[in-house]
Protein backbone atom coordinates (compact mmCIF):
# COMPACT_ATOMS: atom_id res chain seq x y z
CA UNK A 1 0.00 0.00 0.00
CA UNK A 2 1.12 3.19 -0.58
CA UNK A 3 0.54 5.97 1.96
CA UNK A 4 1.00 8.95 0.08
CA UNK A 5 0.76 8.45 -3.73
CA UNK A 6 1.72 12.28 -4.53
CA UNK A 7 5.05 11.94 -2.52
CA UNK A 8 5.51 8.81 -4.61
CA UNK A 9 4.15 10.94 -7.57
CA UNK A 10 7.53 13.01 -6.72
CA UNK A 11 10.10 10.75 -6.79
CA UNK A 12 9.45 9.11 -9.93
CA UNK A 13 9.38 12.95 -11.53
CA UNK A 14 12.34 13.13 -9.06
CA UNK A 15 14.54 10.15 -10.35
CA UNK A 16 12.50 9.11 -13.50
CA UNK A 17 12.40 5.60 -12.33
CA UNK A 18 10.46 3.04 -14.21
CA UNK A 19 10.07 1.09 -11.61
CA UNK A 20 8.88 3.47 -8.85
CA UNK A 21 6.15 4.63 -11.36
CA UNK A 22 5.26 1.03 -12.18
CA UNK A 23 4.73 0.36 -8.70
CA UNK A 24 2.61 3.62 -8.42
CA UNK A 25 -0.32 2.92 -11.08
CA UNK A 26 -2.99 0.66 -11.01
CA UNK A 27 -3.45 -2.31 -13.44
CA UNK A 28 -6.29 -0.52 -14.82
CA UNK A 29 -4.56 3.42 -14.56
CA UNK A 30 -6.25 5.54 -17.23
CA UNK A 31 -3.95 8.04 -18.88
CA UNK A 32 -5.62 11.16 -20.42
CA UNK A 33 -3.69 12.72 -23.14
CA UNK A 34 -3.74 16.40 -23.95
CA UNK A 35 -3.27 15.20 -27.35
CA UNK A 36 -4.73 12.14 -28.05
CA UNK A 37 -8.70 12.02 -28.28
CA UNK A 38 -9.40 8.13 -26.71
CA UNK A 39 -8.27 7.60 -23.13
CA UNK A 40 -5.44 5.32 -22.93
CA UNK A 41 -6.49 2.34 -20.75
CA UNK A 42 -3.88 0.03 -18.95
CA UNK A 43 -1.04 -0.01 -16.82
CA UNK A 44 0.97 -0.83 -19.83
CA UNK A 45 -0.33 2.28 -22.00
CA UNK A 46 0.00 4.57 -19.28
CA UNK A 47 3.39 4.02 -18.32
CA UNK A 48 4.45 4.35 -21.42
CA UNK A 49 2.77 7.81 -21.90
CA UNK A 50 4.01 9.03 -18.36
CA UNK A 51 7.52 8.15 -19.10
CA UNK A 52 7.30 9.63 -22.62
CA UNK A 53 6.29 12.71 -20.89
CA UNK A 54 9.07 12.34 -18.39
CA UNK A 55 11.70 13.26 -20.91
CA UNK A 56 9.54 15.70 -22.64
CA UNK A 57 8.75 17.89 -20.23
CA UNK A 58 10.91 17.14 -17.60
CA UNK A 59 13.80 19.49 -18.13
CA UNK A 60 15.76 21.43 -15.96
CA UNK A 61 13.31 24.15 -15.35
CA UNK A 62 10.03 22.08 -14.79
CA UNK A 63 8.50 22.73 -11.43
CA UNK A 64 5.41 22.15 -9.52
CA UNK A 65 3.58 25.88 -8.94
CA UNK A 66 0.93 24.83 -7.40
CA UNK A 67 -0.85 22.14 -5.32
CA UNK A 68 -4.05 21.26 -4.39
CA UNK A 69 -4.34 17.48 -2.83
CA UNK A 70 -7.48 15.54 -1.48
CA UNK A 71 -7.91 12.08 0.37
CA UNK A 72 -8.09 10.27 -3.05
CA UNK A 73 -7.53 13.51 -5.96
CA UNK A 74 -4.62 16.07 -6.83
CA UNK A 75 -4.25 18.84 -9.45
CA UNK A 76 -1.09 19.71 -9.49
CA UNK A 77 -0.03 22.41 -11.54
CA UNK A 78 3.40 22.86 -13.27
CA UNK A 79 5.84 24.87 -15.86
CA UNK A 80 8.52 24.54 -17.86
CA UNK A 81 10.23 25.29 -21.32
CA UNK A 82 10.64 23.89 -24.00
CA UNK A 83 12.79 25.09 -27.40
CA UNK A 84 12.28 28.24 -26.01
CA UNK A 85 7.95 27.62 -25.55
CA UNK A 86 6.98 28.21 -22.04
CA UNK A 87 4.28 25.54 -21.13
CA UNK A 88 1.87 25.63 -18.37
CA UNK A 89 0.12 22.20 -17.77
CA UNK A 90 -1.95 20.54 -15.19
CA UNK A 91 -1.76 17.06 -14.25
CA UNK A 92 -5.44 15.68 -12.35
CA UNK A 93 -4.50 12.62 -10.40
CA UNK A 94 -6.97 10.46 -8.70
CA UNK A 95 -5.95 7.37 -6.61
CA UNK A 96 -7.87 4.04 -5.37
CA UNK A 97 -7.65 2.95 -1.12
CA UNK A 98 -4.19 1.27 -2.39
CA UNK A 99 -2.44 4.53 -3.12
CA UNK A 100 -2.15 3.73 -6.53
CA UNK A 101 -2.60 5.83 -10.03
CA UNK A 102 -6.09 5.28 -11.39
CA UNK A 103 -6.63 8.01 -13.64
CA UNK A 104 -4.14 10.57 -14.76
CA UNK A 105 -4.68 13.74 -17.02
CA UNK A 106 -2.96 16.41 -18.43
CA UNK A 107 -4.13 19.58 -19.77
CA UNK A 108 -1.40 22.13 -21.21
CA UNK A 109 -1.70 25.90 -22.52
CA UNK A 110 -0.92 27.40 -24.83
CA UNK A 111 -1.71 25.93 -28.42
CA UNK A 112 1.65 26.72 -29.87
CA UNK A 113 2.72 24.79 -26.44
CA UNK A 114 0.24 21.92 -27.33
CA UNK A 115 1.35 21.36 -30.42
CA UNK A 116 5.30 21.31 -29.84
CA UNK A 117 4.03 18.29 -26.61
CA UNK A 118 1.97 17.10 -29.40
CA UNK A 119 5.91 16.78 -31.88
CA UNK A 120 8.10 16.10 -29.34
CA UNK A 121 5.61 13.04 -27.57
CA UNK A 122 5.49 11.41 -30.98
CA UNK A 123 9.12 11.25 -31.68
CA UNK A 124 9.95 9.84 -27.93
CA UNK A 125 7.05 7.67 -28.32
CA UNK A 126 8.28 6.29 -31.98
CA UNK A 127 11.48 5.98 -30.75
CA UNK A 128 10.49 3.44 -27.60
CA UNK A 129 8.29 1.69 -29.98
Amino acid sequence: MIKDTIAAWHDCIKTLDPELLEALLHEDATFHSPVVFTPQIGKGITGKYLLAAFHVLNGDDFKYVREIVGPTDAVLEFTTTIDGIVINGVDLIQWGEDGRITDFKVMIRPLKAINLVHQKMAETLTQSA
